[in-house]
């Protein structure tokens, strides 16, 4: 069980506000806070989002957390959330996935954290995501071959940086380059940050310090209006039934010639 209400009741009463006070800041009823702290109620995303930022708490801490006198927060580095993301939800309280475009990059640069700007993102729903929280990110240029450009990424939010795995792909934001989707060479550093590498091979791996680096989002799938080419190269399945189509046809030739 989560422990909301007494979080909730304990933070009010250190930062010295009154039900009503706390109701005036978060803009909610006073009726809702008492709700809250009885466990009555319990506040929906939104709302919990806005509490876990004025005490500046992760989501994981307000929740989850036993948070009294005797509590202290684990030490974030560099690799961990710092802030709380801004998503929007549907009309069941489930979290949408939003796109953005590269039309919108550059303003997502500047508005990831502010509600309001993810809240005027195109938005949708898999239903093959049910967990997690999601976004999709039009990719642009041919860096990343076979992905055409105008790819959307559908990818999950990494909230431990120390969590991706080499090898794997990812979107990147960091405050000199803008939305990049690359693969990732080895495994977070706190000192060195992330080396990106491009699966064309015309283009050079670069580090992106981890000061730099805003956001991580592990990539999941992929939508294209542009079906991808046969290849031309022979795979091992390609190889063995060729192989195996060569015995027949030898096969039957020696028949033919030994009746």
């Amino acid at each position: 069980m989560s422990n909301i209400s007494s979080n909730l009741k304990f933070l009010r009463k250190k930062s010295k506000l009154t039900q009503q006070q706390f109701a005036d800041v978060m803009e909610i009823k006073r009726a809702s806070v008492g709700a809250y702290e009885e466990d009555r109620a319990e506040p929906k995303y939104e709302l919990l989002k806005k509490i876990a930022e004025y005490y500046e708490l992760s989501m994981d801490e307000l929740v989850n957390d036993q948070i009294d006198e005797n509590w202290k927060p684990v030490p974030k580095s560099n690799a961990s959330n710092l802030r709380v993301l801004s998503v929007t939800v549907d009309g069941d309280d489930r979290e949408n996935i939003e796109l953005v475009p590269t039309k919108a990059s550059a303003g997502y640069l500047n508005g990831y954290g502010d509600p309001e700007f993810v809240r005027e993102l195109p938005r949708f729903s898999l239903p093959i995501f049910k967990q997690g929280t999601y976004r999709a990110f039009e990719i642009k240029g041919d860096s990343m071959l076979p992905l055409p450009s105008g790819s959307i990424v559908v990818a999950e939010y990494v909230e431990n940086w120390h969590d991706v795995k080499p090898g794997q792909t990812y979107i990147v934001l960091s405050q000199n380059d803008g939305i990049v989707y690359k693969r990732i060479a080895f495994k977070y550093k706190d000192d060195k940050g992330l080396k990106l590498v491009s699966d064309n091979k015309v283009y050079e791996p670069y580090w992106v310090a981890a000061d730099e680096i805003l956001e991580i989002w592990k990539a999941k799938a992929y939508i294209s209006t542009e079906f991808p080419e046969p290849s031309s190269e022979p795979t091992m399945e390609s190889l063995t039934a060729m192989m195996a189509q060569m015995q027949k046809t030898i096969s039957a030739v020696v028949d033919t010639k030994n009746p």
